[in-house]
């Protein structure tokens, strides 16, 4: 019969988190600022290693035609 009471404090608690359309930090709801968290790790792991560009030759021209 205890637990009851205990079970029902703890369905309680669970309801007082911040909603995801509650405003956050920079103007964002949380679930925005969330999905721009993940988006950005996301982002860091895809990043290629710094190369240089390849160069191309630059082209020969080619001579006019004469008459």
């Amino acid at each position: 019969m205890r637990a009851v009471p205990i079970l029902i404090a703890l369905l309680c608690l669970t309801a007082c988190g911040k909603q995801d359309n509650a405003p956050g930090p920079g103007g964002v709801s949380v679930g925005e600022a969330k999905a721009l968290d993940e988006a950005a790790e996301m982002l860091e792991g895809q990043r290629l290693p710094v190369t240089p560009p390849p160069t191309q030759a630059a082209p020969t021209p080619t001579p006019a035609p004469t008459r």
